[in-house]
């Protein structure tokens, strides 16, 4: 391969600008801004097609079906997708998840013919899944980019068909000071890209089409949720759809559904809240007898808080999300509910509060004291806030990781942070490497938070996550916060086992409980079913607590199935979600667990192909579900600088040709890769006899590889890049532009992990 020297960076931005100027509809473009080092990465505004041979929106609708029985939900959600153009399209849709979703079943429905998608390790579904559309079949393709952020594929949807993807997942609801919540996140709100600490691969599900703030999503949400709660339900309450209609078909049992006049309500999460009457469900056990093996889940309630007591001195380091995504109603909220922490602290006890955006800086050179005169600066500092820059999430807790200790103080650090980013892991490995000097709470700021991060960070802070929705649930926070940093609920949490044989009991340790929850143990057990297990801890001042559980009160049941899925999804969440990035030693125990309880994993995916050659000889064009603004967040999310103002095609990853018939890249798969990687290339009839090469650019815009590529001479080619050609590329982002007789006809993004 011959070396190329590197041209102008800026040279080269102009050029990119001037392709986009010629894509398919001349609509779909960004806007024109300089390229700016960190902004390579954005999600970007979507702009309609107006090219009626492609269907550029083929998701039509989400319809969400929910059961709650007891403690477990299972939760089916349908797709349907249909191809309203004249053009084949193969289209994609980044969507968002529980983050305890147990996601076990894939179906894709074309007309009458139902097919079952089966469980493969992530590189071979998406090998299975690119054969089938290459070979004109049509596919379905499920992966997982993160524990809540999924990755739907439909390829050849053809003219006039209409195709139905059916997920199932279940997941387990707890409460919390008595309240059971159940939530269905409905969209992935814009993720801020660094160029310094993101994983490259990420780019390709961060790079998103988005409506503009306060548009109308492109696609219909229906929800309806039943409720069997096992004992009388006594109140439901939906404080993200007020329009939600309550049946109560008996003391037990209720149906809630969205009305259809709020079937465009899908840009905020679904949020939906129970109270059962009684303690009956709140300590116990729930138990599976299954061919191979038995599970169970053993569920008790901790004591009811003691009186606060102040054990030792708090010091409160508040670290406050001021970025794009930000601004307007996110941080008004952030800025309420901080305002009242710092109102409620103590005159004795001290704070601080560190501002992060794409810097950060701290209000005090050091912890002052919460007199009225430090509380009126920090109030008045706080007023003036507003959202706007990157989100350089781990700088910032760096910062504050690293901020001098008075040993006097035990530190509380609070985060506030809508979590629009893509460092999850590295954050949750800077926070547990350094528990010694802090515990976390983070707080959720908006409508359709990134509840991974907000969870994960109080996860390995051993602390509390908390989701404030608007501004009137900030002071109600605040208090609920206050309660629990003044005395944990229980603390030196240990389980016994007796007369009975376990194994893979998760989790293995038991942290400080600060919420009024119950304590959740999993495991299998073995016949004959007998003896106990007990939970002992430590409540309010050195008070002894204990419960027994005897297995035998708790007979197994079918309807108990989805412990196994549960348990799973368990070690799934230690393992994977919540591990370190070192992975060295666990993929292979990800992908066990995956393959033999078919879950989606981070390294196992769902693939669903027909049988049926539905478009031989044919090339699907590849279109991008858009996602809407999550209410609530403006624009500055992408256009106010921490994205760098993009507006861009929904066709996939920048597959720019000037018009269908022209030679182009096709697709790159897999992508992200690591030592191979394949391109589908289409050359038109005139360009077939013509020179051909592939120039390849690093992510500055430097052309640091020429591949001659001009034996490849049919109308469908196959190019796969050589072993050196591979290894002389380091882990990054590419831009790979196709030439022919020199003139640019096509580009793709390439990502090397």
């Amino acid at each position: 391969m011959k070396k190329i020297l590197p041209i102008n960076s800026h040279l080269f931005a102009s050029f990119l600008i001037l392709v986009l100027v010629v894509v398919l509809c001349s609509e779909h473009i960004r806007a024109q801004e300089p390229v700016v080092e960190d902004k390579t990465i954005s999600p970007y505004f979507y702009v309609e097609c107006k090219d009626s041979t492609v269907d550029s929106l083929p998701l039509k609708s989400t319809k969400v079906d929910v059961s709650i029985v007891g403690v477990i939900a299972d939760v089916t959600i349908r797709q349907q997708y249909m191809n309203t153009g004249t053009t084949a399209i193969e289209s994609k849709y980044i969507f968002p998840a529980s983050t305890k979703a147990a996601v076990y079943q894939l179906k894709m429905i074309i007309g009458s013919r139902i097919l079952t998608a089966v469980i493969e390790e992530k590189e071979k579904a998406q090998q299975d899944y690119q054969n089938a559309v290459n070979n004109g079949q049509t596919a379905t393709l499920l992966e997982q980019n993160r524990p809540n952020v999924l990755q739907m594929k439909v390829g050849n949807i053809m003219p006039g068909d209409t195709i139905n993807i059916v997920l199932k997942y279940t997941e387990l609801i707890t409460p919390v000071n008595g309240i059971y919540e159940f939530v269905y996140p409905t969209v992935v709100g814009p993720r801020y890209f660094s160029q310094t600490h993101s994983d490259p691969k990420d780019s390709t599900w961060v790079e998103i089409p988005y409506t503009h703030q306060g548009q109308a999503p492109k696609s219909t949400f229906n929800m309806a949720v039943t409720v069997d709660g096992g004992m009388p339900v006594s109140a439901i309450n939906c404080p993200s759809h007020d329009s939600l209609e309550i049946k109560y078909l008996s003391q037990n049992l209720a149906e809630c559904t969205l009305p259809k006049n709020d079937s465009l309500s899908g840009n905020r999460d679904f949020v939906l809240d129970y109270v059962l009457a009684g303690e009956k469900n709140k300590t116990g056990m729930l138990l599976y007898e299954g061919k191979e093996e038995n599970f169970f889940l053993s569920m008790i309630q901790p004591p009811k808080s003691p009186a606060p007591e102040d054990i030792n001195l708090r010091e409160y380091i508040f670290i406050l999300d001021v970025s794009g995504s930000m601004s307007g109603f996110p941080v008004e909220t952030s800025k309420k509910l901080t305002a009242a922490i710092i109102q409620n602290l103590k005159p004795q006890e001290k704070f601080n509060i560190l501002c992060f955006s794409g810097g950060s800086n701290f209000l005090f050179d050091e912890s002052k004291v919460a007199s009225a005169q430090n509380v009126e600066t920090a109030l008045d500092f706080i007023s003036k806030l507003e959202g706007s820059g990157g989100t350089e999430l781990l700088p910032a807790l760096q910062k504050a990781i690293s901020y001098p200790a008075d040993n006097q103080f035990s530190r509380i650090m609070m985060i506030a942070t809508d979590g629009y980013v893509t460092v999850e892991k590295e954050a949750f490995d800077l926070v547990r490497n350094n528990l010694n000097k802090a515990n976390f709470f983070a707080f959720g700021i908006g409508k359709a938070v990134n509840r991974y991060l907000i969870e994960g960070l109080a996860h390995a802070g051993m602390g509390e996550p908390f989701i404030v929705l608007n501004e009137t649930e900030a002071k109600a926070k605040a208090d609920l916060f206050k309660n629990y940093v003044a005395s944990p609920v229980l603390t030196k949490i240990k389980a016994s086992f007796s007369d009975i044989t376990v194994s893979d009991i998760e989790p293995l340790s038991i942290p400080d409980v600060f919420a009024e929850r119950p304590i959740l143990i999993f495991g299998k057990w073995e016949k004959p079913l007998q003896g106990s297990m007990t939970l002992e801890g430590t409540a309010g001042s050195n008070v002894p607590f204990s419960k027994t559980l005897n297995f035998s009160d708790y007979p197994p049941s079918e309807k108990n199935k989805a412990l196994s899925y549960l348990w799973a999804r368990q070690r799934l969440q230690l393992l994977s979600d919540y591990g370190s990035l070192d992975t060295t030693g666990i993929k292979s125990k990800i992908v066990e667990l995956g393959l033999k309880y078919n879950l989606l994993t981070e390294y196992t995916s769902f693939v669903a192909i027909d049988s049926v050659i539905r478009n031989e000889g044919g090339v699907p064009t590849r279109v991008v579900v858009p996602n809407p603004m999550p209410q609530g967040v403006s624009d500055n999310a992408i256009g106010g600088g921490s994205f760098g103002g993009a507006v861009g095609a929904t066709y996939e990853s920048k597959m720019i040709s000037p018009n269908p018939s022209a030679s182009k890249i096709e697709s790159a798969f897999p992508n992200p890769f690591m030592n191979q990687i394949t391109l589908l290339i289409y050359l038109s009839d005139a360009d077939r006899g013509k020179e051909k090469s592939l120039e390849v650019y690093n992510s500055s815009g430097q052309k640091i590889e020429t591949i001659s590529v001009s034996s490849l001479n049919q109308a469908s080619n196959s190019y796969q890049f050589s072993p050196e050609e591979s290894s002389s590329l380091s882990s990054g982002i590419y831009m790979l532009q196709l030439k022919i007789d020199g003139k640019a006809s096509g580009s793709c993004k390439i990502v090397k992990k």
